[in-house]
């Protein structure tokens, strides 16, 4: 080894110099390495100025459930531009949450799955009564708070009350709908009938609109529908008017409400309170209303959906005893 050595000094007589100078060479930019490094882990505790704001994706959506009253695809069309009014005004991404039934729909409120939802009335007066569901505020449609439900039948039907449809194929909405199930029942009851004694065939449709579409072709005899939602459909499609005709009005009732569960953080609820309200003073919330044929929202009392308690204590939907 040291003639090898003695050899390579020989002929390479720069070659011990050259690898010492390397190393020098590497050890001086391994310091220099570690100084930069350590610069960069250097905290700036004179900087005060607030972190960046999330990316978008990292803000929690608001999350909106919307009862069936109208087909689900109806429900996007129509509400489309209110939810996203909503999501502008909180800078927060919309998670719109459906379920076939009025009952699911309750059972998202109850477990805090959503923020807020647009309720039937019935399900405000079963929700308040069984976990504590509160008033956020409600429609006013052309000037009112209040709606009727109307029972249709197609125009060809010689009917012209709820006593001349026995034995008829009637078709309910849903089994916790105020209108479309609740209102023909107590019609019934006041007959001495039940909707099985009565009718000679019953359908559910989950939604108003299917309802008016299954009598405007004659797939069923009757339907009771919500008023509103009754004149925004044959607003839509003009057609339908032809092939339906209202035998039955009932008196006034509260309109569906806008809701949220009894846990809701309070600074959450006057915020969407507050951004409801302002719609009337706000020309993108204008459009929004427009669309679906509302005036404005406003607050209610609880008293406005008195009259339906008396109605489903009357059918037995609710079995506490009036105050």
């Amino acid at each position: 080894m040291e003639v090898q050595t003695k050899v390579a000094a020989l002929f390479f007589p720069g070659l011990r110099a050259g690898i010492l100078g390397g190393m020098c060479l590497l050890a001086v930019l391994m310091l220099f390495g570690r100084a930069a490094g350590a610069q960069e882990d250097v905290i700036d505790l004179s900087d005060l100025s607030p972190p960046p704001a999330p990316p978008p994706s990292e803000v929690p959506p608001l999350r909106v459930a919307v009862s069936n009253v109208l087909s689900p695809q109806g429900t996007v069309e129509s509400y489309g531009l209110l939810l996203k009014y909503l999501g502008d005004k909180m800078n927060r991404p919309i998670e719109l949450v459906q379920r076939r039934t009025y009952l699911e729909t309750n059972e998202l409120i109850r477990a805090s799955e959503v923020d807020l939802a647009f309720v039937c009335t019935s399900s405000y007066v079963v929700g308040h009564e069984q976990f504590g569901m509160q008033l956020l505020a409600v429609p006013v449609v052309h000037g009112a708070t209040t709606y009727h439900a109307v029972l249709i039948v197609h125009h060809n039907n010689p009917a012209e009350s709820m006593e001349d449809l026995k034995g008829s194929i009637f078709a309910f909405t849903d089994p916790l709908s105020h209108t479309g199930h609740n209102y023909p029942k107590f019609l019934i009851r006041q007959l001495g009938e039940t909707p099985e004694s009565f009718f000679g065939k019953t359908i559910y449709t989950y939604s108003h609109d299917t309802a008016l579409q299954a009598v405007a072709d004659g797939s069923v005899d009757a339907a009771c529908l919500h008023s509103i939602v009754l004149g925004f459909a044959l607003k839509r499609d003009p057609k339908l008017a032809g092939k339906i005709k209202q035998i039955h009005q009932s008196p006034p009732f509260g309109m569906p409400p806008v809701v949220i569960g009894p846990g809701v953080d309070p600074a959450l609820v006057a915020q969407l309170r507050e951004i409801l309200i302002g719609m009337k003073d706000d020309p993108e919330g204008k459009r929004a209303l427009a669309l679906i044929d509302y005036d404005a929202f406003v607050t209610i009392e609880d008293k406005a959906y008195d009259s339906i308690r008396v109605i489903f204590r009357a059918v037995g939907v609710l079995e506490t005893p009036e105050p």
